[in-house]
């Protein structure tokens, strides 16, 4: 099939919906991509998505589902009925399904889980247990597993009489349990095949294999996999009980996840991700929930020249530098924040280490803020002929640097072990911080050697 429209495909999906034509529809899914669905699906109405889903057999609405992101899938799932969205859920992954529901307000969730199968239901609310960026809501509960004393005869004829539903895991390991549900061994697929049907598992499986436990980290998982080139790595609890298994693609989209959050909240869009699509009451009252805390904390730094408002108007020229000094030095700590975020993402520095990450960027701090204090303050001097005026531009911008880049460095480590978003918060203290800093810096060392600027 062809695309009457390109560039609005959106058009044409909402002219096959009214046709009601479910061959058509079918195969114009076919010819669009992820993004181009996930785009055509946001530009039609509400009554047109629902329709659209209707029309769809649950195994396809769900090919649809995974083809947009978690947030747009959630305002469709809960649109919906509770037992239509159930037979869509059920159609997907087990971890799809678990980050789904978990998108969805728990009122609807719960109306979904009910009209789900028992066995599914209680899969993925065990799911929805754990945080979204650990093994536990990582993993997927779709592997295979066997008891060890189980022969290759007996495995071999379950998988063939469930061929239809193995088919649809991601399979590459066998893993092998004792009959208290504690993972023993692991078999490669192929080691399956030439052996004689008569052995068991337990004889023929690589004991001891390596796992995490569910309560393990992003950046643990991250690690791991740099270290181990496997297709997937078991999950386990406390007592060594398989779960499920993670694997390596899942945790790299955690981790693209992991960073786009970060990159809205610094860029003050709080509450999860956010579309053109979304009620603009919701945009609003998002936006503006992150904007009402900055106009307080920039009216607290701006009292601060009200406090020296005297000083500034008998030395003008000062106004001038005010910007210069809080801009270099926010930008200064907005590195220091990077580099510590950065860490803290890839395991390689903790909340608690505190005085080596201040040692660090404190001397940092203190060169780059000499450099840029002697760029400043010979500006100034060249401008008004005035060494007072370059001295106190100049001292004012090297000791708010060295503060913006030690402040910078700590923040994002007391907010993880405060359990704070440190990507949210750390912006906004540090930007209210080195502002007030700066211009009482600048203004106070002003009012000292006011004569000599005057």
């Amino acid at each position: 099939m062809t695309l009457k429209n390109v560039e609005r495909p959106w058009e044409e999906l909402h002219d096959i919906i009214a046709s009601e034509n479910l061959t058509t529809l079918q195969t114009f899914l076919e010819t669009l991509g992820p993004t181009e669905t996930a785009r055509a699906i946001s530009r039609i109405s509400g009554d047109d998505q629902n329709r659209l889903f209707a029309l769809l057999t649950p195994a396809d609405a769900a090919e649809v589902i995974e083809d947009v992101s978690e947030t747009q899938a959630a305002d469709l799932m809960e649109a919906l009925p509770p037992k239509q969205a159930a037979a869509i859920i059920d159609e997907l992954q087990s971890d799809l399904q678990a980050d789904l529901l978990g998108e969805i307000s728990s009122e609807n969730a719960e109306a979904i889980l009910l009209e789900m199968s028992p066995e599914e239901a209680e899969e993925a609310r065990e799911l929805m247990a754990y945080p979204a960026d650990t093994a536990g809501g990582i993993m997927i509960a779709e592997f295979l597993a066997f008891r060890e004393d189980r022969t290759i005869h007996y495995v071999l004829e379950r998988l063939q009489a469930n061929r239809e539903t193995y088919a649809r895991y991601h399979v590459q390991y066998l893993y092998v349990r004792d009959r208290e549900g504690r993972l023993t061994g692991v078999l490669r697929m192929h080691d399956l095949l030439f052996p004689e049907r008569s052995r068991r598992l337990k004889e023929l499986m690589i004991p001891n294999p390596l796992c995490v436990e569910a309560t393990a980290t992003l950046e643990d998982l991250q690690a791991f996999f740099d270290e181990h080139k496997l297709f997937g790595v078991p999950v386990v609890d406390a007592e060594k009980r398989m779960l499920g298994v993670v694997l390596p693609h899942d945790v790299e989209e955690a981790a693209l996840k992991q960073a786009d959050r970060q990159y809205l909240g610094t860029s003050g869009i709080v509450g999860g991700e956010e579309f053109r699509s979304m009620p603009l009451a919701l945009r609003s009252r998002r936006r503006l929930s992150w904007l009402s805390i900055n106009i307080v904390l920039n009216i607290i730094a701006a009292s601060v020249i009200a406090l020296y408002q005297d000083t500034l108007a008998a030395a003008i020229s000062l106004a001038v530098f005010l910007p210069i000094i809080s801009d270099m030095s926010g930008c200064s700590g907005n590195q220091a924040v990077a580099v510590s975020m950065r860490e803290l993402t890839l395991g390689l520095v903790r909340p608690h280490e505190m005085l080596r990450v201040l040692g660090k960027e404190a001397a940092l701090g203190l060169i780059n803020g000499l450099v840029l204090g002697i760029l400043l303050g010979g500006a100034a001097l060249l401008w008004k002929q005035n060494p007072t005026l370059g001295l106190v531009v100049g001292v004012a911008l090297m000791l708010n640097t060295l503060l913006a880049v030690s402040l910078g460095g700590l923040l994002p480590l007391v907010l993880k072990r405060l359990k704070l978003d440190p990507a949210l918060v750390s912006g906004p203290i540090l930007t209210t911080v080195t502002d007030m800093c700066g211009f009482f810096l600048v203004l106070s060392f002003a009012t000292v050697v006011l004569p000599r600027l005057a």
